[in-house]
């Protein structure tokens, strides 16, 4: 049983209004009171009128409990437990109520997804309407400005309006100079002549532009062409020098395989060599050490013949000592007798 399978039951019982707070650590150890408890409280919330006994106190009662509700839930809602997990009244058990707590809570979360989307979509309503009238208030803003605008310039052109009216009427009740009148028309038709002709130049202009760049592109592409035939000429033809260059490079791969095979010899010699020293090291360091033992060997051999003559020196002394006391002793009991 993992421990998110835990915090979801916990929070989904605690969604679907259970009348205790649940805590993960409740299903650390078997808790069959509280388990019977919430299995009876699921059963409730599908049929509140069930006759299903909730005394757990012996062990056949609570094997008939876990029976019931299995068969109840099978039945009715067809869902499947496992009455070993429940009966042990832990996180297994947690992972076979899960399957019912999660048919019961599926339509709430549905329905807390609906509200929010309905929310939501109101929201967006709400901002997209806000949005489109701004933009509408924005544009009557310009447009009334733009009314003040062309009102305070009607206005200034409406008060010059009896000036005007006097030069137009005076316009209009002269005669009219043919004269006049035809001198006007023709440096009018003049210099519309001038603008063609001067319009009719650019075109040559451009056209002589175009004929002239036509010709360098020409130019350039027949250079292009020749260079890659120059090109493909040259890649075709063998070098003068190709052939030493070819002879040089295989002398040199000869030599190189020459290096390498001399230098893995080389290699090796010194890795003999690092070995020969470190065993003619460890030999030195044993001949040492035998060294060392036979020189401890001796001066133990010099101990115990030194011990060993001092004992004898001190055997004979005492031999020494005893003969001199038995001799004094004769010499006393012979006196004795003389006397």
């Amino acid at each position: 049983m993992s421990y998110r399978e835990l915090r979801d039951f916990t929070e989904m019982m605690r969604a679907l209004g259970f009348h205790r707070l649940i805590s993960i650590e409740n299903f650390r150890t078997p808790n069959f009171t509280l388990v019977a408890e919430i299995l009876m409280w699921l059963v409730k919330r599908f049929e509140p009128h069930t006759d299903i006994p909730s005394d757990v106190a012996t062990e056949s009662d609570r094997v008939f409990f876990i029976k019931a509700v299995a068969k109840f839930m099978a039945m009715e809602v067809d869902v499947k437990l496992n009455t070993k997990h429940l009966y042990q009244a832990d996180g297994y058990a947690v992972k076979e109520m899960l399957k019912i707590t999660v048919m019961l809570h599926t339509p709430i979360k549905t329905k807390h997804m609906a509200l929010e989307d309905r929310v939501q979509e109101a929201n967006n309503k709400f901002k997209f309407e806000l949005g489109s009238r701004i933009s509408d208030i924005k544009a009557a803003r310009q447009l009334a400005s733009e009314v003040m605008s062309k009102g305070a310039s009607l206005h200034d052109l409406l008060g010059q309006e009896v000036k005007l009216w006097e030069k137009r009427t005076a316009a209009i009740a002269r005669p009219l100079e043919i004269n006049k009148t035809e001198k006007v028309l023709t440096a009018t038709i003049r210099e519309v002549h001038e603008s063609i002709e001067k319009t009719k130049d650019a075109l040559s202009n451009v056209m002589c532009d175009e004929t002239t760049l036509d010709g360098k592109i020409e130019k350039k592409r027949q250079e292009l062409e020749r260079k890659q035939k120059k090109l493909q000429s040259l890649q075709s033809v063998k070098p003068v020098f190709m052939d030493e260059y070819e002879a040089i490079e295989q002398e040199l791969k000869r030599q190189y395989e020459i290096f390498v095979g001399k230098f893995g010899n080389l290699c090796y010699l010194e890795s003999q060599l690092d070995e020969y020293h470190r065993q003619e090291k460890e030999r030195t360091g044993n001949t040492k050490k035998m060294q060392h033992k036979l020189r401890e060997r001796e001066r133990d051999m010099r101990r115990r013949r030194r011990s060993e003559t001092d004992k004898d020196d001190l055997e004979d002394q005492s031999e020494d000592e005893s003969e001199a006391k038995s001799q004094s002793g004769s010499n006393s009991d012979l006196e004795e007798s003389n006397f």
